[in-house]
């Protein structure tokens, strides 16, 4: 029986080598195959903590839009620990517009020259008190306990947004916004901030929900 020659045994070796490659490939594949159903169900990480629970918007006689929302939010421990160690929470209610386009194309230019379509919530402990506090701008509002300072802290009714005019002879169908709620971590005190850069229970965020638009009455 001839024995194989050198030049042979190189080409078996290459050979056997390519085909154990490819089963490796293969089986790869299939594993990713198996695991892509299971990742699709996981829960989406940068919305945990905040839902919307009501996200509703009118347009008005006037042609704007009056937007009233609440969430339900819940604070991880970490977090509940720094705002009774007096470490305030900043919570930031921001909208889009996205239809009509003409009018969608100025809300998104209106935000380049720097129009402001945000509502800043400052979420404070006071000790003294045992009160939890909630400011908007120049008003605050005292609760006693968390959970009623996280209902009122992203709500809001009867938000008018939009210049006047705006959406004037728009149709509710036709109109699509999006409301959402984040945690501003860039407002934290500069040590926490690294830890928000470093741990996932400082990043909060509801996503972007869309409005329930009904025409005006």
């Amino acid at each position: 029986m001839p024995m194989p020659n050198r030049s042979n045994r190189g080409c078996f070796y290459r050979t056997n080598t390519k085909m154990a490659f490819i089963t490796r490939l293969f089986k790869s594949i299939k594993q990713w195959l198996v695991l892509l159903p299971m990742l699709s169900v996981l829960p989406d990480a940068a919305a945990e903590g905040i839902d919307v629970s009501r996200a509703e918007a009118r347009i008005t006689d006037g042609g704007q839009l009056s937007i009233s929302s609440r969430f339900q939010t819940e604070l991880p421990d970490q977090l509940q620990q720094a705002l009774r160690r007096g470490v305030p929470l900043n919570f930031t209610l921001s909208w889009q517009l996205s239809a009509p386009i003409i009018a969608s194309y100025r809300f998104k230019l209106g935000q380049l020259i720097g129009d402001d379509d945000n509502i800043d919530y400052k979420l404070s402990f006071h000790p003294l008190t045992n009160r939890y506090r909630v400011t908007v701008g120049a008003f605050s509002t005292d609760y006693d306990t968390l959970d009623a300072a996280l209902r009122a802290t992203g709500a809001v009714a009867n938000w008018k947004v939009l210049n006047k005019g705006a959406l004037s002879g728009a149709e509710a169908g036709e109109t699509k916004a999006e409301i959402r709620l984040t945690l501003s971590t860039s407002k934290l005190p500069k040590p926490f901030q690294i830890n928000a850069l470093t741990s996932q229970n400082w990043h909060l965020d509801s996503g972007w929900k869309p409005l329930n638009i009904i025409g005006n009455k």
